[in-house]
């Protein structure tokens, strides 16, 4: 039993970060804007990218035509766990992405997002 409490406590202790992050296409510059609650998970969004299944249409097509090399993938704001939370708040990620999507204005010709 006493490893099950180790193992808890460590779980506690995983320091998440989560936040904003960018995937520019290096050939025309065009930006995609989103949030995740935990970096980690960029992983996954890669490979979503790289199976052809990402939801984002346009993200997708550009990305199976130009190849993964012709794209950056950047963390531009970190949100870290507070310490009494068991995970990133969702209203301040939100927040965030509000933010970064009126900063950086990805939308048209100059981004992956359509104003809605």
């Amino acid at each position: 039993m006493d490893r099950k409490k180790e193992l808890k406590q460590e779980y506690k202790e995983i320091k998440i970060e989560g936040g904003i992050y960018v995937i520019t296409n290096k050939q025309n510059g065009k930006k995609f804007v989103a949030s995740t609650p935990n970096f980690k998970t960029l992983n996954g969004t890669k490979f979503t990218l790289e199976s052809g299944l990402h939801t984002n249409k346009e993200l997708q097509k550009e990305w199976s035509e130009y190849g993964k090399d012709n794209f950056d993938m950047e963390h531009v704001e970190v949100l870290k766990k507070e310490a009494n939370e068991n995970r990133i708040d969702k209203k301040k990620l939100e927040k965030l992405l509000e933010k970064w999507l009126d900063k950086l204005q990805p939308y048209g010709e100059k981004g992956y997002h359509s104003k809605s």
